[in-house]
C-alpha cells in the first residue's frame, strides 16, 4: 500500500508583466505564488494590453488602468484587478512641444494640434486631468490627432463616444507622431515614451516643462499624487475555479515589491548600474515617505478616485465606478495597514 505523502497539484498560471525590479522576485522564483506553478512572460505595455484586452491570452496580466476602467464600467472586462500597481510616472516630463509656435505654458496649447498615441492611455488622462485642474485647459480646447508613435497604423484599443466639442482625429495610416512633431505638422505630442525626434535633438523640439522633476515635486506635494498608470488583472474564469488566487497573486506581488525595495536600500553593493541611487531613494523618501511606491486601494484610494473622475469628465468610462467596484474583494483586507 502507498504510505508517501500526497502532494497538493499546483495550478499552473501565467503571469504576463513588465521585467521590472519590483517584480523580478516572482519572475526569477525567489517569490512564489502559493498553490500556483508561474510562467511568467516579461512582455511590453503595447503588446501585452493588446493580447489581454482583445483575446484574454493570459491568466494574470499587467493592464491599463483606464481601459481597465472603461471596460468594466461596460461589462466587458476579462479580469478583476488587484491594487498593485506596477507601474507610476510623473507625466509633466512627457509633453513633448515645437519650440517654435510660442508655446511657453499650457494655457498657449489652446487651438493647438497635439498628438497622441492613443487618447484612452491612461498616461494621457492624466495629463489631460493636469492641465484641466492645474492650468485651466480643457480637453475641448486642444485639437487632438491620434496615430502611431513610432510606427503608423495605431489606433485605439476600444472605440470612443467622446463629449461634444471634443475634437479627435486619427493622422493618415503612412506618418507617424514623431515624424509629424520634428516636421512641424503637429504643435505638440504627448507621449508615455519619449520620442525618437526629441532623443535625437530635432530643431524646434523640447518640453513643455524642462524643469519637470521640480515641477513634478512641487505637484506632489500639493496633491499628494504619484499617478498610477497599471494594475494588475486576474482572469474572471480563473478566479471562479480557485477563489482564493487573487489575495495570493496580490501577496507576491507585495513580496517581490518589498524584496526590490530591501536590496535598493543595500548601498554596500551597486545594484544599479547608476552613480548615486542611495541619493535618489532618499529624496524620494524625504518628498514621499517611506512608502513612496505605494500598493492598496486605502493606501491610494485618493489617487484611484481621482484617476476615475478624470476617465468619466474626459468620456472615458462610462460612470463612476466607487472603490469597491474596482478590485477583487479579497485585496481590501490586506491592504490595510
Amino acid at each position: 500500500m502507498f504510505t508517501g505523502l500526497v502532494m497538493s497539484k499546483q495550478v499552473p498560471i501565467t503571469i504576463a508583466c513588465g521585467d521590472y525590479d519590483r517584480t523580478r522576485a516572482i519572475k526569477d522564483g525567489r517569490v512564489g505564488v502559493d498553490g500556483c506553478e508561474v510562467t511568467y512572460l516579461p512582455l511590453e505595455p503595447e503588446e501585452l494590453f493588446f493580447r489581454a484586452f482583445r483575446y484574454t491570452d493570459f491568466d494574470v496580466a499587467e493592464l491599463s488602468f483606464n481601459s481597465y476602467l472603461m471596460t468594466t464600467t461596460r461589462d466587458r472586462c476579462p479580469y478583476v484587478a488587484l491594487p498593485a500597481f506596477v507601474s507610476r510616472h510623473f507625466r509633466h516630463s512627457c509633453l513633448f512641444i515645437r519650440t517654435d509656435r510660442g508655446i511657453r505654458s499650457p494655457q498657449d496649447l489652446k487651438g493647438k494640434l497635439v498628438g497622441l498615441p492613443e487618447y484612452q492611455q491612461t498616461a494621457n488622462v492624466w495629463m489631460r486631468g493636469i492641465l484641466k485642474e492645474e492650468y485651466g485647459v480643457d480637453p475641448a480646447d486642444i485639437r487632438w490627432r491620434t496615430g502611431g508613435q513610432e510606427e503608423p497604423g495605431r489606433d485605439e484599443r476600444t472605440p470612443l463616444t467622446l463629449p461634444p466639442g471634443v475634437e479627435l482625429e486619427a493622422i493618415p495610416n503612412d506618418k507617424t507622431l514623431n515624424k509629424m512633431l520634428a516636421d512641424g505638422e503637429l504643435d505638440a505630442v504627448f507621449s508615455a515614451r519619449e520620442l525618437s525626434c526629441y532623443v535625437k535633438g530635432a530643431p524646434n523640439v523640447g518640453l513643455m516643462f524642462p524643469n519637470f522633476r521640480e515641477v513634478e515635486s512641487d505637484y506632489y506635494r500639493r496633491t499628494k499624487i504619484f499617478p498610477m498608470m497599471h494594475v494588475i488583472g486576474v482572469r474572471k474564469t480563473l478566479v471562479e475555479r480557485y477563489p482564493w488566487l487573487p489575495a495570493t497573486v496580490y501577496k507576491a506581488f507585495c513580496q517581490a515589491k518589498e524584496v526590490a525595495l530591501r536590496e535598493m536600500a543595500e548601498q554596500a553593493v551597486a545594484r544599479l548600474t547608476l552613480p548615486w541611487p542611495e541619493v535618489n531613494l532618499q529624496d524620494a523618501k524625504e518628498l514621499m515617505g517611506n512608502d513612496f511606491w505605494r500598493y492598496g486601494v486605502n493606501e491610494s484610494a485618493h489617487e484611484i478616485e481621482t484617476l476615475v473622475r478624470y476617465s468619466v469628465d474626459q468620456g472615458l468610462a462610462a460612470r463612476k465606478l466607487e472603490l469597491s467596484e474596482i478590485f477583487h474583494p479579497s485585496v481590501y483586507e490586506i491592504s490595510r495597514t
